[in-house]
């Protein structure tokens, strides 16, 4: 029992909330202290899915275990196939053709795309607004028809192979993407419109859930959860990889580190990643989507650490060989673990309604939080 100012006794209580979060039935649980309406402190318990993605990477064969990283973050699976296959590349010493550079990037950016509409649909889910949810999901399901013309299936992949792709895309499926990109634009903007000066979203959204540069650094933070603080840390154009490499990716920050600012980020992203769907489908040329690689596939005894930028941050693969096909050791590197860690700063001082909201902003997908 705690006495206010007003001499008022209030009694502390202790509450799981939730599930309100698709990832959270089962596999997170928030634990809340409250006085009152207001968090005084939050306990983020995660780790609960344990499907073993890292060590079943010691049981199965380097070309086995290539469908497995679709189910990590299976909203942006392509990222996934990448940091895996990144990282084999790296330690086994192939390089992609540059075609399949191309076309990497393409399936990325619709995948970032699709992911963020998803985010944005749920999100405002929770902040109580449902006609946007319907208007991101009819976009984000014509994303995903393309992906799954190109490669049978709507979210699990398993596209990207070591030094290429499965297959090559047809000129009739790079032109239906072409086409897409002036549509998608309007619509990112009628949302902008709808959105953006709605006074009851702002008042939702401003100020609340704030996290200063230093504390996002400190945590780790990546991905938008860590541009909307200020620091313009992109992988893409810092520590570029693939078709990356050809090209100078913009970096969308705001400094204010809000959870408006969170939203502001990733609308922005969306359209960054429609005007590099614009250059990558300039840039591609005809040619070869696979390289030469050894029938059997064996890691070498040596490691390497290969990162993507994900719709989330950064998704990253330590992965060591020991000279037979399987690995020694591969570690993830998953954003939505190290941004819900900081949590316990985003939650404490605001009341139990807002909590809904910022864990919202965060944008977690916890398959990859596997443990």
């Amino acid at each position: 029992m705690i006495a206010n100012k007003e001499g008022i006794t209030q009694e502390e209580l202790v509450i799981n909330l939730g599930p309100q979060h698709p990832s959270t039935h089962g596999v997170f649980r928030m634990v809340l202290e409250c006085r009152g309406e207001s968090i005084v402190g939050v306990t983020p318990h995660m780790g609960y899915l344990h499907r073993g993605f890292e060590k079943l990477a010691e049981r199965r064969t380097a070309v086995q275990y290539q469908p497995y990283p679709d189910r990590w973050d299976y909203l942006a699976a392509m990222f996934d196939e990448m940091a895996y296959i990144g990282a084999a590349e790296a330690l086994l010493g192939i390089e992609a053709p540059p075609r399949a550079e191309w076309l990497r990037g393409i399936v990325m950016e619709l995948n970032r795309l699709s992911s963020h509409l998803l985010w944005l649909g749920t999100f405002l889910l929770d902040v109580g607004a449902l006609s946007p949810f319907l208007y991101t999901f009819r976009e984000r399901e014509m994303i995903l028809d393309l992906l799954m013309e190109l490669t049978g299936a709507r979210l699990t992949y398993s596209y990207l192979r070591f030094g290429g792709l499965a297959h090559d895309a047809e000129d009739i499926w790079l032109k239906k993407v072409r086409a897409g990109i002036p549509y998608f634009r309007s619509r990112v903007r009628e949302y902008r419109q709808l959105i953006d000066d709605n006074e009851i979203f702002r008042k939702r959204v401003q100020n609340i859930g704030v996290i200063d540069q230093d504390t996002a650094i400190r945590y780790g933070l990546t991905g938008p959860m860590l541009r909307a603080s200020g620091p313009a840390w992109d992988l893409r154009r810092h520590r570029p990889y693939g078709v990356y490499r050809q090209i100078e990716t913009p970096v969308v920050t705001r400094d204010k580190g809000d959870t408006w600012s969170r939203y502001q980020v990733r609308m922005d992203e969306m359209d960054v990643s429609l005007d590099l769907l614009d250059i990558f489908l300039e840039g591609i040329e005809p040619g070869a989507v696979n390289a030469k690689v050894p029938k059997n596939i064996k890691f070498p005894e040596a490691d390497t650490y290969f990162a993507v930028e994900g719709p989330r941050g950064e998704l990253g693969v330590y992965l060591a060989g020991d000279g037979t096909a399987h690995a020694k050791r591969m570690k993830i590197r998953p954003p939505s673990l190290f941004n819900l860690q900081v949590l316990s700063q985003l939650l404490v001082g605001h009341m139990v309604s807002d909590a809904v909201v910022i864990l919202g902003s965060v944008d977690i997908v916890l398959g990859e939080v596997d443990r």
